[in-house]
Formats: C-alpha cells, structure tokens, sequence
C-alpha cells in the first residue's frame, strides 16, 4: 500500500534552503511559499518549513537509499556539504553509508545508503 514518504525539514530561512538543495544538492524547486517549500531529485522529494527552533532543527533527519553512491558521495565531497565524520564508508550492519550537511550545517540527510543494501536490508 505505501509508495512513497515525504520528510519535512525544520530551516531558519525557506528560500535560501530552497536554493542551497537547487545549487549544492542538484535539487529542482517543486514550490516555494515563503515559509513552506518543496525540492525533488529523481525520486526524492523533500519538503521545508520555517522554523526557529534550533533544537528541532539539530534532531530531524532522514534515510536517503539511492545508487551508485560512490558518484554521489564524489558529487557531495566536491560540493563541501560531508560530514567532518560522516565519510562514505561500509557499516557493519551491511550497506555503504555517508552523511550530508544542510546549509546550516545540520546533519539534515543523516544517512545516505546504497540501494543495493536498503533492499538487502527491507
């Protein structure tokens, strides 16, 4: 039954993220309103809500499955948005992982997992 989730991530500025994910993250605009916007790349849809919560901002996050992370993580490291601890590396539990940074530099796209491995691990 379920085809698809959509996270929704806290941000400080709704239109300076917008551009950030369109610029640094290879995104597209969906909509912007002002204080509510959506981004997309390939299957990935993100949503972006204002928020002045630092706190809530710090703690949200998601799990993002794609292929050939290698090209990504390369994308990525190029673009300075990696984790200082967050390098592409194999995990114990099976999979290759790396985490992303937002604009404000929260760990906003936690963990990006080979495909081949989120469907190993489902």
């Amino acid at each position: 039954m379920f085809r698809y989730v959509v996270p929704k991530f806290p941000t400080a500025n709704v239109t300076a993220s917008v551009e950030f994910y369109k610029r640094t993250l290879g995104f597209v605009e969906l909509f912007n309103y002002g204080d509510y916007a959506a981004v997309k790349r390939d299957a990935v849809e993100i949503h972006l809500w204002e928020c002045q919560d630092k706190n809530i901002a710090e703690n949200t996050a998601c799990r993002i499955a794609v292929d050939n992370i290698e090209a990504l993580y390369t994308e990525y490291q190029q673009a300075g948005v990696i984790h200082p601890n967050g390098d592409l590396e194999e995990k114990p539990w099976g999979g290759k992982e790396f985490v992303a940074l937002d604009m404000e530099r929260y760990s906003m796209i936690k963990k990006i997992r080979s495909l081949v491995q989120m469907d190993d691990v489902v």
